[in-house]
């Protein structure tokens, strides 16, 4: 099995509203977005949205339990100013500040938030963690 991260699906309760809080991120829905699936192209990945219900069907998985979920989504800044700003964006798109960014342990400046459905986003600053022109983050060589 090849190394990679191909496509991450969070299930939602309804697909609009979850659409509707990532695109006034200011993502941009991509085809074939409908009203029973939405996509996101982030760099290299997906991000797609599907209903929770029809999601943990199609695993063969009840879908009940809320809660932390064990999973925390991230978006890296360029900066520390990135994370704030990212942060406020996600506030007045819909989201819940979990966590307001602070500087932490290992150096850098993190945040979290929780989309409408309570899916854990941490926003974070890290200066080991490079990020190209392109947006694409990588581990430090070594």
């Amino acid at each position: 099995m090849e190394q990679r991260l191909s496509l991450i699906t969070l299930g939602v309760q309804d697909i609009a509203a979850a659409r509707a809080f990532y695109e006034r991120l200011g993502w941009c829905a991509s085809p074939p977005s409908n009203e029973a699936v939405a996509f996101f192209q982030l760099g290299g990945m997906i991000l797609g949205l599907y209903g929770r219900d029809a999601l943990a069907a199609d695993a063969g998985l009840p879908a009940e339990g809320t809660g932390f979920r064990g999973v925390a989504l991230a978006y890296n800044a360029r900066d520390k100013a990135g994370v704030d700003a990212a942060l406020e964006t996600a506030r007045k798109a819909g989201a819940t500040i979990v966590k307001p960014a602070e500087t932490v342990f290992w150096g850098g400046y993190s945040g979290y938030f929780a989309d409408p459905d309570g899916h854990l986003w941490e926003v974070a600053w890290n200066t080991g963690f490079p990020i190209d022109d392109a947006g694409n983050i990588s581990l430090p060589k070594g």
